[in-house]
C-alpha cells in the first residue's frame, strides 16, 4: 500500500500547502518567464516580418521610380532600406540607371558604397565597379577593386580587361586564358572572352584544344 493511502485528506492538503509555500514562488516565476519568452518571440517575429515587408515595399517603390526616371525619389526609398539584399539590389539598379543617364561618377560612388552581406552580390557589385572604372580610364583602380575576389570566370575576364586597358598584354592573355578554362565551350560568354584573347595576341585554338 502506498504511503499516500495512509494519509487522510487533511494531511494530504497540509502537505500540498507546505510544498506550495516552499516552491510556489519559483513555479510562478518560471511560468511568468515562460510566458514572457513566448510573447517576446512572437513580438520579435512580427517585428521582423513587418520590417521585411516594409523593405520589400521600399525596394519595389525604388525600382518603379527608377523606371520612371525619378532618381531622387528612388534614392529616398533606397536610403530607407536596412543593410541587406534589398539594399544591395536597389543600389545596383540605381548605379545602372546612373550609367544610362551618363552619370558615371555618381554610379561609381553608388557602387563603392555598397556593403553586401551576401558574397555573390558583393562579387557582382565589385565586378560592375571594376568595369565602370575601366570604362572611365581607371584600370589600375579596377585591379585594386578586384583584389581579394574569388577568381571565377567573371572576375578573371574583368581583370583581363583592366590589363588590356593598361596595354599589359601578357597579363591580359593569362587572365583571359584562365577565364576560358572555367567557361563551357559554345557559351556566349566564352565567345566574348575568345575575341578579347585574340585582341591581345592570344592563341584561341590552343585554349580550345586544352578544354
Amino acid at each position: 500500500m502506498a504511503i499516500d493511502d495512509l494519509l487522510d485528506e487533511h494531511e494530504q492538503g497540509e502537505r500540498v500547502r507546505s510544498w506550495l509555500r516552499a516552491n510556489g514562488a519559483g513555479i510562478l516565476g518560471g511560468i511568468v518567464l515562460g510566458l514572457a519568452l513566448i510573447w517576446g518571440w512572437q513580438w520579435w517575429q512580427q517585428q521582423r516580418s513587418g520590417k521585411q515587408m516594409q523593405a520589400g515595399a521600399d525596394f519595389l517603390a525604388a525600382t518603379s521610380a527608377l523606371e520612371q526616371g525619378a532618381t531622387d525619389k528612388a534614392k529616398a526609398h533606397l536610403e530607407a532600406l536596412p543593410e541587406g539584399a534589398y539594399a544591395t539590389l536597389g543600389a545596383l539598379s540605381l548605379a545602372r540607371s546612373q550609367v544610362e543617364a551618363g552619370q558615371r561618377d555618381e554610379a561609381i560612388a553608388t557602387l563603392r558604397a555598397i556593403k553586401a552581406d551576401d558574397p555573390a552580390l558583393a562579387e557582382v557589385a565589385v565586378q560592375r565597379l571594376a568595369r565602370l572604372l575601366i570604362d572611365t580610364g581607371k584600370p589600375k583602380e579596377a585591379l585594386a577593386a578586384l583584389a581579394g575576389l574569388n577568381e571565377d570566370a567573371g572576375t578573371l575576364q574583368v581583370r583581363g580587361d583592366a590589363y588590356a586597358a593598361l596595354e599589359q598584354d601578357e597579363q591580359a592573355r593569362e587572365a583571359y586564358t584562365r577565364a576560358l578554362a572555367l567557361i563551357e565551350v559554345g557559351s556566349p560568354q566564352r565567345n566574348m572572352v575568345e575575341l578579347k584573347l585574340s585582341d591581345v595576341g592570344g592563341d584561341v585554338a590552343a585554349t580550345e584544344a586544352g578544354s
